[in-house]
């Protein structure tokens, strides 16, 4: 689906702020409220808009990011699917690289940290892991 100018700097504003009243983004983009909720409802539709969420940081909680690598037969999706459902794993990325998945992290302690790398470890066609501590965030 084509998205216009509009529709990204509708996707930037949420993206900085995704409480933003209809109202605001209105005023913001020079339309009306309606065209707002319509183009945020063709957005969601589509798949552009895929969730809206928060972002936040706890004090004292850890963040890890975890490098996989993957071996046949078994897709890099299953595995990535598997990563995801693991509670405590905020996002999966596959990329391309030495690494196919990505996963993003949280818990309250490294000891929670080696208990998801275990966990990753075990999945079917996991191979091996890389894991760095993020030690501060920049948005």
């Amino acid at each position: 689906m084509p998205i216009d100018e509009l529709d990204l700097k509708l996707l930037q504003l949420l993206k900085e702020n995704a409480r933003m009243s209809y109202s605001k983004l209105a005023k913001e983009l020079g339309i009306s409220e309606s065209a707002v909720r319509k183009r945020i409802s063709k957005l969601i539709k589509n798949g552009i808009i895929k969730k809206i969420t928060i972002e936040y940081e706890l004090e004292n909680e850890i963040k890890a990011v975890i490098l996989v690598k993957t071996q046949p037969p078994t897709p890099v999706p299953e595995v990535s699917k598997n990563i995801k459902n693991i509670p405590g794993i905020d996002i999966v990325y596959e990329v391309t690289g030495e690494y196919d998945i990505i996963a993003v992290a949280r818990a309250s302690g490294v000891d929670m940290i080696n208990k998801f790398i275990d966990e990753i470890r075990s999945i079917p066609g996991v191979v091996s892991t890389y894991t760095m501590i993020v030690l501060r965030t920049w948005v």
